[in-house]
């Protein structure tokens, strides 16, 4: 055997399926759906979600620019759509079929590290433990599980995670949410336009706290639009669970509702997988990595488990730095000075780089230029729905970009231009020559670029 993956998700598949079809003999080892996080519970089917979600209010947009429309929500075909289109009714036998067809073998089980090469695997299936030995790699692509903190009574109730949202086929009519971040964010605003009365609690004073405070105000204000009652600087400190449904009491009073849904974040566990045996620290939270995705000699990991995970984009990113470092192939190696990431809120809040506080933290001579997207010619013939934002955090000793922003209808597509700018370190003076066409929301980038000074 040359290579076992330890873990399917978005990173480990693209791993294993690669090096099998590259010749190479791999066994790929997953206890639950092939694939991971993405496909079945997070940005496949949720996208689906804020799809519906978007289009309900863009039909209640209708009103003072295009006549009149009656807008009565149904969540049946949303969840409907999840099962038939995004999950296959959380079956992942088509990704199964596409990993064994590419010449890996798969086997549904737990498994762990015994040794720096070495995995141990107890099959599903009941057949007993097998040790597979890899020859040349083990790639550690396991992911991780929703987080739940240590609120008292928390753990004694019937608490959501994502996946239970994302499973949901009737609506409650009431929603507390734990946690203000880009998760809880986004369901918030769903749930609330399909007519659920939603309360997100925030323990940060604001939503979003990984963001620019003006990306965080233009959310809360979106939320707030949409009927959402935002609590930020609440921090719950008992949570019960009876027949008339949650109460959770914070330090701003008790807030009910029929559910509840945890959105505080994610975890891992590395000490199951093993890497003890590797001569890893079990007791670590993240994996630590190379710009090769190295952990160890012969020891690589991709994806939610490293230091750098979280995203997606980011697992593929890595699994393909990965496949070609154990093929020997070379090419370009880790770079995080311009991961993107966006929150598919309404507006959408797209980032890259450095925000301002960080770039300030990281003893830069900073330069901040903002532009308001309403204020473009694209944003006054949107009107309705039109809030938004561009705001560019320059290094001013280098004259590049070191962060930007992008908030608004199309924000994560208007991201991709500040992306490329931030990655590539185009010089300022470059990107204010540059032409974009009108009227277009990205035309705001030259009005940020001359608000820099």
């Amino acid at each position: 055997m040359d290579v076992v993956v330890l873990g399917l998700g978005v990173g480990g598949e693209e791993v294993a399926g690669r090096l099998a079809a590259a010749g190479l003999s791999v066994v790929g080892v997953e206890r639950r759906l092939v694939g991971g996080e993405c496909p079945y519970y997070a940005c496949v089917p949720t996208k689906m979600m804020v799809r519906a979600a978007d289009l309900l209010a863009e039909a209640r947009r209708v009103d003072g620019m295009a006549g009149h429309a009656d807008v009565r929500p149904d969540w049946t075909p949303v969840a409907h759509r999840i099962r038939a289109e995004a999950t296959d009714n959380w079956n992942d036998q088509v990704a199964v079929d596409r990993l064994v067809g590419k010449g890996a073998r798969f086997v549904r089980g737990d498994g762990r590290l015994v040794g720096p090469k070495r995995v141990a695997v107890t099959p599903a299936d009941g057949s007993g433990e097998r040790v597979y030995d890899a020859g040349t790699a083990v790639v550690l692509g396991a992911g991780t599980d929703p987080a739940a903190p240590p609120v008292p009574g928390l753990a004694d109730t019937p608490y959501w995670t994502n996946r239970q949202a994302v499973e949901v086929t009737e609506l409650p009519a009431s929603l507390l949410i734990l946690g203000g971040g880009p998760i809880g964010c986004e369901f918030a605003q769903i749930f609330a336009r399909f007519g659920v009365r939603v309360t997100v609690l925030e323990a940060a004073d604001r939503l979003l706290p990984g963001e620019e405070p003006e990306s965080s105000a233009l959310v809360a204000q979106a939320l707030s639009d949409d009927g959402v009652e935002v609590r930020a600087g609440a921090k719950v400190e008992h949570v019960t669970y009876d027949w008339r449904g949650f109460t959770a009491r914070t330090s701003a009073g008790e807030l009910t509702g029929g559910r509840l849904l945890v959105a505080t974040g994610r975890r891992t566990s590395l000490d199951a997988l093993g890497i003890g045996a590797a001569g890893l620290d079990p007791a670590s939270r993240l994996l630590p990595v190379d710009d090769h995705m190295r952990a160890t000699d012969g020891l690589y990991a991709v994806g939610d488990v490293t230091e750098h995970g979280g995203y997606t984009h980011m697992a593929m990113y890595q699994a393909d730095i990965a496949v070609r470092d154990i093929l020997g192939e070379g090419g370009f190696t880790a770079d995080y000075r311009a991961v993107p990431r966006v929150t598919f809120t309404d507006p959408e809040i797209g980032g890259v780089g450095l925000t301002e506080a960080q770039a300030h933290a990281a003893g830069l001579d900073v330069r901040v230029g903002t532009a308001d997207l309403a204020a473009s010619a694209r944003g006054w013939i949107h009107k309705a729905g039109n809030a938004g934002l561009i705001k560019l955090v320059a290094d001013h000793d280098r004259g590049v970009l070191v962060g930007a922003t992008s908030a608004g209808p199309c924000g994560g597509e208007v991201l991709a231009a500040l992306t490329l700018a931030v990655h590539a370190e185009v010089p300022l003076d470059r990107l204010a020559s540059m032409i974009t066409a009108y009227p277009t929301f990205h035309r705001t980038i030259p009005t940020a670029l001359a608000a820099l000074g």
